[in-house]
């Protein structure tokens, strides 16, 4: 049954991506920014659809220390790696606008910054894991992190709003109308096209740890019996 939820999902994302593609390849061009300025249909859904995923696994993280059950540490490393390569995207394709319009790769005000700094906090989940072998502790080890690195989320959303760190980052366009309504059908569509993928590779990584999960099983028996 999961499997079939994955290739629904992949195949319809991956088909509303390409239509996506086309439609926001025929848009015209904006009057400043010209062809670049198509990047933020990826830019910003990446952003927004990887806080999705933080939520959840911020949610997992928090029912794993109660409950203890392992389903919620899996799912949470598994939201947690979809949302860690959104957040990659997002840094990419902000530098690649950033080197057109600034003329640089990067500028270190707030907002990047932060952004940055949620990267960092998330691999570093990704990278303790493996460090920590038994099972629990990985998992309780694992979830403090998470809700630790969660806390950098509401920083990259104030920073986005505030007013004193409106540097060379464009203003949040939704929020002050500055978004043409030609272009809000492919935004919103760009955002529902990474959360359908995204879910699609989160069940993929549930089902490698649930795998996992059953080998570490066998061999702990296995070592115990000899």
């Amino acid at each position: 049954m999961r499997d079939k939820i994955i290739l629904t999902l992949g195949v319809l994302g991956t088909l509303l991506m390409a239509w996506n593609l086309n439609t926001i390849a025929n848009l015209p061009d904006d009057a400043l920014q010209g062809y670049i300025f198509r990047i933020i249909f990826i830019h910003v859904p990446a952003a927004i659809a990887s806080q999705v995923f933080f939520t959840v696994s911020l949610g997992a993280c928090l029912m794993f220390l109660w409950k203890k059950n392992f389903f919620w540490d899996s799912l949470a490393v598994s939201c947690i790696e979809v949302g860690t390569m959104l957040v990659l995207i997002n840094l990419v394709t902000g530098s690649i606008w950033g080197h057109i319009i600034w003329g640089i790769w990067w500028a270190w005000d707030l907002r990047m910054t932060s952004q940055l700094l949620c990267f960092l906090l998330y691999l570093g989940y990704i990278l303790v894991r493996p460090a920590i072998a038994e099972p629990t502790q990985r998992a309780t080890m694992s979830s403090i992190i998470g809700i630790f690195a969660y806390a950098d989320i509401p920083l990259v959303d104030m920073a986005i709003r505030m007013p004193n760190v409106r540097t060379q980052h464009p203003q949040p366009v939704l929020e002050t109308g500055q978004l043409d309504p030609i272009y809000r059908a492919p935004f919103a569509i760009g955002i529902v096209v990474l959360v359908l993928i995204g879910t699609a590779l989160v069940l993929v990584r549930l089902n490698q740890e649930h795998a996992r999960r059953e080998i570490d099983s066998l061999r702990r028996e296995l070592h115990a019996a000899a």
